[in-house]
């Protein structure tokens, strides 16, 4: 049979279960959008720029059973993508880059978009793959798939020259899509020497990232049968739910909450479930310091003994490791000789939250909200199941701090790329493929603005996020960090931004809110404007920014840590100076 490209890749798409693409069409990505304007599944997404596209694809991944798609043009649609390709790579997020490429036919040089692609996103992206023949094109999107899924997932690249996209070519099958289910080893020996730890363990602790995302329930399970407190790393916000007894917060060391700190003070087994142990989720390493008895599971097996050495380390998928582990314990629920009974443990959880808390509330916000105040009606006004987007800056660690990601609730945010702009498109991607779920963004200024036209894409697909802008006039989490170094801020203040304005432009609601009003009030209208309307609602945030996060502080003053005795006593020497002559 004869096809051409475009339709062979469209083919392999559905069969895929792609169900949204973003992108830019182009010189040389057309044919495949006209196909895909003639797809009764995937709906193909205009979006204001790749970089926000990107963002999109990985929070449809983060959030859905379907693949984030990217269909794109070469060159400067790659580059413009490489921020959102960058962040999905380094956070572990499964997508797919479709990407139109030169003629590769022609004995002409020079190009319109002629580069090295691959060189390019080599260091972005799990695999490249260039299409050379008709009969690779569906096998090699279905094989990039798999990869995109794989061990430790990940954005897989695929080009399609644009000469196999525009003509006929013969053609042996249109092969269906088959799942395979890569078996898992068991390391039943390993296994067993951990729950001997755990057996022994007097104050047990668990610290979940990303990587536990599925096995909420086995983490659930852990945590009860041993009486451990849990904390997350940022992008593990939500694998446990914030409402448990158990649960703590934000890391566990000197950056961390106090309901975390204290649980983990004197930790002599920790388990850690899918995570690096990477800067953010550390504090910036020096602030957090493990147990010599370290359980490391992990898909990815190359994490291991980076950061901290492992006692145990278990490579593979946290779900069916934790399964094994619990047919090793068998009813034997752990040592008789725990430090804190259950009880005690919940206790002191609870009001370790409630203190710090109470710390927020008694804060005065001269005229601004208050943070505490803003999360806590946040959190009341927001339906169950919600899905809550955040970006990178102060807000971010407020956020972890502030507002609990309960069961069933999503949270989803840049970590280790640590990609500013995120949360806008992030938010778009999130709703178009949940449209029954409530979605709410909560974005710093100097964030808004790297993105905020792609709320036209919000607009132009009928769709309603709600995005709380935190509008403090400055990128603030440099800004505090400046003042503490430098006693000055430069080029931090951002100035003249004009929400309103930019409401009036992408076809967004525009709500205000101000120490004057009532939070809850100004979330309940936000809520019916997004639902009843079907378009996006900005609510301008007046946020009070002057009480760092714990986060933000420890971080801080462990950082120090980091620097050369001489480097440390010069950069004393400075803020000393400074704070004496301003």
């Amino acid at each position: 049979m004869r096809k051409t490209g475009a339709e062979l890749a469209v083919h392999a798409l559905e069969q895929l279960g792609v169900r949204f693409t973003f992108g830019v069409p182009g010189v040389h990505n057309t044919e495949i959008y006209d196909e895909l304007n003639s797809s009764d599944q995937i709906h193909p997404v205009l979006v204001t720029h790749e970089g926000g596209g990107a963002f999109m694809a990985d929070a449809v991944s983060r959030t859905s059973d379907s693949t984030g798609t990217l269909v794109i043009v070469p060159a400067a649609g790659v580059t413009h993508a490489a921020s959102g390709i960058g962040e999905a790579y380094l956070d572990g997020i499964p997508m797919l880059v479709v990407c139109g490429g030169i003629d590769r036919e022609t004995d002409k040089t020079y190009q319109l978009h002629e580069m090295d692609q691959k060189a390019f996103v080599d260091g972005l992206t799990k695999r490249y793959f260039l299409v050379e023949t008709y009969d690779d094109i569906i096998p090699m999107l279905y094989q990039a798939h798999d990869l995109a899924h794989s061990g430790k997932p990940g954005p897989v690249f695929v080009e399609i020259p644009v000469n196999l996209q525009r003509f006929k070519g013969e053609v042996t099958a249109l092969p269906d899509y088959q799942i395979e289910t890569p078996a898992t080893e068991i390391q039943l020996e390993e296994i067993r020497k951990a729950v001997e730890l755990l057996r022994k363990a007097r104050r047990p602790g668990i610290f979940a990232g990303w990587g536990a995302n599925g096995a909420q329930a086995e983490l659930i399970k852990l945590a009860e049968r041993l009486d451990a407190p849990v904390s997350t790393t940022l992008q593990g916000l939500g694998v446990f739910p914030g409402n448990h007894p158990l649960h703590t917060g934000l890391a566990f060391g000197p950056s961390a909450v106090p309901a975390s700190r204290n649980a983990f003070a004197g930790c002599d087994v920790m388990i850690a479930i899918g995570t690096r142990f990477s800067e953010i989720g550390t504090g910036f390493f020096f602030s957090a310091e493990t147990p010599k008895n370290l359980i490391h599971i992990d898909i990815d097996p190359e994490v291991f003994n980076k950061n901290y050495p492992a006692e145990v380390a278990l490579a593979g998928d946290a779900k069916t490791i934790l399964d094994a582990m619990f047919r090793v314990m068998g009813n034997d629920s752990g040592s008789a000789n725990r430090a804190r009974s259950s009880g005690e443990m919940r206790i002191n959880i609870a009001t370790d939250k409630t203190n710090y808390r109470g710390l927020w509330q008694k804060h005065d916000s001269k005229g601004r909200v208050n943070p505490e105040s803003f999360f806590g009606d946040l959190r009341s006004s927001q339906r169950e199941n919600s899905i809550f987007v955040v970006d990178d800056g102060n807000h971010t660690f407020l956020t972890a701090e502030l507002l609990p990601i309960n069961d069933g609730d999503k949270f989803i945010g840049p970590t280790d790329f640590n990609c500013m702009g995120y949360a806008v498109p992030a938010a778009i991607g999130a709703k178009l493929a949940n449209r029954d779920t409530a979605v709410a963004a909560v974005v710093g200024d100097g964030c808004f603005t790297m993105t905020c036209m792609e709320l036209l894409t919000a607009s132009r697909q009928e769709i309603g996020p709600v995005f709380y802008v935190f509008n403090d006039g400055e990128l603030s989490q440099i800004a505090q960090a400046q003042r503490i170094v430098y006693n000055r801020t430069p080029c931090t203040g951002l100035e003249g931004l004009n929400l309103e304005g930019v409401a009036l432009a992408t076809g967004a609601h525009y709500l205000e809110l101000s120490s004057a009003d009532d939070p809850a009030a100004v979330m309940v209208e936000a809520n019916r404007l997004a639902d009843e309307t079907n378009r996006p609602v900005i609510v301008d945030v007046a946020i009070d920014y002057s009480k760092k996060s714990a986060y933000t502080s420890g971080a801080a003053k462990t950082s120090v840590k980091r620097l050369p005795l001489r480097e440390a006593l010069r950069f004393v020497g400075r803020i000393a100076t400074r704070k004496i002559t301003g």
